[in-house]
Order: structure tokens, then C-alpha cells, then sequence
């Protein structure tokens, strides 16, 4: 069997708490630059959530007819072949008397579920018309099984914003080059669309004009400039 080269020797010998004390060392300028990196992604699925209520004189009475109500709920929502659905448990409190309503028992709970986007305008029209519905703004979610893709590319995108960045400076002083000698991913985001659903406009909701997720991700880079 050939020589084991030596560093790899040191990399095998050396214990868990030497590696993580290793101290990079720069004979030259240290720069520090921050990168960014953003992509829209296509919308697979709308997150849609719903609150449901009901009121009665006693609280079993609401309770019931918010069970009723919710029947339709899940009627209208598995024609709009609605998935990941969930219910929450109900809750019910004693409404005061005020100078337009009489003191009632109200229950609510909440509804969530995913939607193909094409079942846009069937979740307002149907769903949102029904007694005791208050929809939720929907937001917009990309397809899971393409997130490690897009994460390479990000990261690839805001490491060579970090290293241009590094580079102008370095020229501005006289430097030209650079070794990266820590990167940090400060974190990404993906902020959705929030669209109040009414189910009273005139005109119809059209999914092709919902926002598409945007990925984006931070890196701080330190480089050794020479």
C-alpha cells in the first residue's frame, strides 16, 4: 500500500476539540463582504386556512351548529380535492351584551388545508360563501423536491456577489489575491404572497396573478486578500 500523505495522517490523528480550535491565519488584508442570492420558484401548492364560527343561545347549541357548519366546510373543501386538511379542536365563550347585539354563546375553530392554485376561485366562491366562514389570505408554496436545487444555486449566486464585492476592494488597495478563509450563511427566506379572499368581488380570482415564492439567502464571506 502507497504513503498515507501526511496531512491526511494529521487530519486522522488529530482529536474533535484540536479541529475545532484551528485558527486561519491571513499574512495579508482581511476583507469581510456580505452576498446575496435570490429566485423566484414556481407555485405548486396554495396554503389555505380558514376560520369557521358559530353562535347560540347556549354553548352546546353553538357547538352543535358549528359542527353543522363544519360539514359543509369539509363537503366544499374535498370537491376542491383539498389536501393535508386540519381541523383544530373548538373553543366557545360567553359573548357579552352590547348596544347592537344580544349576549350569545359563540364556538369557532380553524381549517387548514393545501389547494391547486386552479381551485382559486372555487375556495372563495364556494368555501368563503358559507355561513359562519372568515377565509384567511392564501399564500403561495414552491415545490419541497426542488429546494435543495435551489439552495446550490444560491449558495453559488451570493458566494460570487461576496466575491466580487471582495474584489473591487482588493484593487482599490492595491491587491489581487484573494483566499476565502470563513463563510457564514446568515439565513434565507422565502416571503408568500398574502391575498385577502372575499367571496363577493365581481371580478374572478385568477391564480395567475398570485406573487411566486422567492428564495433568498445571505452569506457573510471573509477573504485573504495579497
Amino acid at each position: 500500500m502507497g504513503a498515507v500523505p501526511l496531512v491526511l495522517i494529521l487530519l486522522q490523528l488529530a482529536p474533535p476539540a484540536a479541529a475545532q480550535n484551528v485558527q486561519l491565519r491571513c499574512d495579508g488584508a482581511l476583507l469581510e463582504a456580505r452576498g446575496s442570492a435570490e429566485q423566484k420558484r414556481t407555485i405548486d401548492v396554495l396554503k389555505v386556512s380558514l376560520a369557521l364560527s358559530a353562535e347560540a343561545p347556549t354553548a352546546d347549541a353553538a357547538l352543535g351548529e358549528l359542527q353543522q357548519r363544519l360539514a359543509a366546510v369539509r363537503q366544499a373543501l374535498q370537491r376542491l380535492q383539498v389536501k393535508e386538511l386540519a381541523v383544530s379542536s373548538p373553543s366557545s365563550w360567553q359573548r357579552p351584551v352590547s348596544p347592537d347585539r344580544p349576549a350569545a354563546m359563540e364556538a369557532n375553530l380553524q381549517v387548514n388545508g393545501e389547494l391547486q392554485p386552479s381551485q382559486l376561485q372555487g375556495l372563495i366562491r364556494q368555501v368563503g360563501s358559507l355561513p359562519g366562514v372568515r377565509l384567511a389570505p392564501v399564500s403561495t408554496e414552491a415545490d419541497p423536491a426542488a429546494d435543495l436545487a435551489v439552495r446550490g444555486q444560491l449558495l453559488r449566486g451570493a458566494y460570487q456577489d461576496a466575491l466580487g464585492q471582495a474584489r473591487a476592494i482588493a484593487e482599490v488597495i492595491g491587491l489581487r489575491a484573494l483566499s476565502p478563509l470563513e463563510v457564514q450563511i446568515e439565513g434565507g427566506m422565502r416571503p408568500r404572497l398574502l391575498r385577502t379572499a372575499m367571496a363577493d368581488e365581481a371580478a374572478p380570482f385568477d391564480p395567475a396573478e398570485l406573487a411566486a415564492p422567492i428564495d433568498r439567502l445571505g452569506l457573510l464571506v471573509r477573504f485573504c486578500a495579497s
